[in-house]
């Protein structure tokens, strides 16, 4: 009696056991490349997951590099998505035709200023760059009016900017389009020239600014504000060039669904959750950047959209795609 009792229970065990393996094998499991740091998106990826019960395996890199990655690995990529941290990444990715246009019921979520033009890929957050500076050593007069007159001798020494980051280099993106290759290139040697320091991050450049080891820095706008809220007396502030002036660009992070992807139904539904009410209100409140679409109150510390783009060069985003050609300037002008 005892062995068949046994040998019933081995059965179940069994039985139990494929059925694990059978639910193991049929999970869904989306792969996204992610030129977004883990600290910032990780909360929000596993929401997603504790939502749908789909699987998220991803690979963070430098959203330079992720691009680079893909335009490589060609519709043999693993990934489902590219999460990117500005446009110009995603601009060069579309540019190949490695992504698939995206449904009308998600492009029409978002902003015309905040989505690729023929639908192939959304912002799913706002971002600006800024003038950060010192005010004990800084006063508010003294500030530049332009990004170009940060060459002047007044500035000697005094200026960081981190040139291997991916927004700077989106940012150099777009000063090639709006000014053109020339001046561009002028900027960027008279910036050399003029002694501006090298960080490897805009986190850095703030904590060099508070430090004492430059006085203005080019940094995205929510890196100061994750100081501020840890501590409000933090010796940095920011503000913007005048109106309109090309310092000033307002960028994206984003995503695009890969026409190679295996898995697009589970990958749609991660875009449309990072849109959802829930998702951008994290983004606006927790890691300070602008939310991608109405209905969803910005982090006190934010000026209004509205406010924000009168400040911006007027610019289209869909024109940094020259990735490649950004970087081949930085390297001959000896930044990188």
């Amino acid at each position: 009696m005892f062995n068949n009792r046994s040998s019933l229970f081995s059965s179940y065990s069994l039985i139990l056991l494929l059925f694990t393996l059978i639910g193991v094998v049929h999970a869904e499991t989306l792969t996204i490349y992610s030129g977004r740091s883990k600290s910032l998106v990780e909360p929000i990826i596993k929401q997603f997951e504790e939502k749908s019960g789909i699987q998220v395996e991803v690979s963070y890199g430098g959203t330079t590099q992720l691009a680079a990655a893909l335009l490589t690995e060609g519709d043999k990529s693993p990934a489902a998505l590219f999460w990117a941290q500005d446009a110009g990444a995603l601009g060069a990715v579309s540019k190949k035709a490695m992504f698939e246009k995206l449904p009308e019921s998600i492009l029409t979520q978002v902003p015309s200023g905040f989505r690729d033009a023929e639908g192939f890929w959304v912002a799913t957050s706002g971002r600006a760059r800024v003038l950060a500076y010192a005010p004990e050593r800084v006063k508010m007069e003294e500030l530049p009016d332009s990004i170009f007159d940060l060459t002047q001798p007044m500035w000697k020494g005094r200026v960081g900017w981190a040139p291997t980051n991916a927004s700077f280099q989106a940012f150099v993106t777009s000063l090639r389009v709006q000014v053109g290759e020339e001046k561009t290139a002028k900027w960027l040697k008279g910036m050399k020239a003029n002694g501006v320091k090298k960080y490897a991050k805009n986190t850095p450049i703030i904590e060099a600014l508070a430090a004492g080891e430059i006085d203005v820095g080019l940094p995205n706008h929510y890196y100061l504000l994750r100081f501020k809220s840890k501590d409000a007396g933090f010796p940095v502030e920011q503000t913007f060039f005048k109106s309109s002036d090309p310092g000033n660009l307002v960028n994206i992070a984003g995503i695009g669904l890969l026409k190679s992807s295996k898995n697009k139904e589970a990958a749609l539904k991660f875009v449309e959750f990072l849109l959802s009410s829930k998702a951008q209100q994290y983004f606006t409140s927790d890691v300070f950047e602008y939310p991608a679409i109405k209905g969803v109150t910005p982090h006190a510390s934010l000026l209004p959209l509205s406010e924000l783009l009168q400040l911006a060069p007027t610019f289209n985003l869909n024109d940094m795609d020259d990735l490649d050609g950004t970087v081949k300037l930085l390297r001959d002008v000896e930044i990188l």
